[in-house]
């Protein structure tokens, strides 16, 4: 899908869009491997619980209040997350910002409800960012293996087809 955007980019004589923040290449975790998880205390004062998600698909996503990239991508994933839950899709976002208090504000005045807690250093020992690009979208099967794992803003429909895991 990627490099279907990146071709097309290059048929019309445009550069990709680089992030400001994107100094290095990201350094996605590879198709078929497994990604760790940790119990993540969530903004809304919750607990993502890693035993619950066992058997589950798992969508991961890295965001923050002031991404731009963010901010587009951010309103489809609750879509999904709306849609989806039911069928059994469980779901971590990690806000990146300097602060909690700018992740939960941010959460609160759009109305987003999808579990997300907040990066940590001690949770970056057991479930790393992938490189500096945001936003980063990893998806798990129900064997915790990586089937997706994209760096940078994903199409509506990219975000939709997340659904063909379950």
């Amino acid at each position: 899908m990627r490099r279907d955007r990146r071709l097309l980019l290059k048929a019309l004589g445009m550069a990709p869009l680089v992030h400001a923040a994107t100094a290095a290449e990201p350094v996605l975790p590879a198709l078929g491997t497994r990604l760790a998880l940790a119990d993540v205390p969530l903004l809304d004062g919750g607990v993502f619980r890693a035993s619950e998600a066992r058997g589950h698909v798992v969508l991961i996503y890295w965001w923050a209040s002031w991404c731009p990239f963010c901010a587009v991508q951010t309103p489809f994933i609750q879509k999904l997350w709306d849609a989806q839950r039911e069928r059994g899709l469980r779901m971590l976002g990690l806000s990146v910002d300097r602060r909690i208090e700018d992740a939960r504000k941010y959460m609160e005045q759009r109305g987003y409800t999808f579990p997300t807690g907040f990066n940590t250093p001690e949770l970056e020992r057991v479930l790393p960012r992938p490189g500096k690009a945001l936003p980063v979208t990893c998806v798990l099967d129900r064997d915790g293996r990586v089937v997706m794992a994209e760096a940078g803003e994903l199409f509506p429909e990219e975000v939709a087809g997340i659904a063909r895991f379950l």
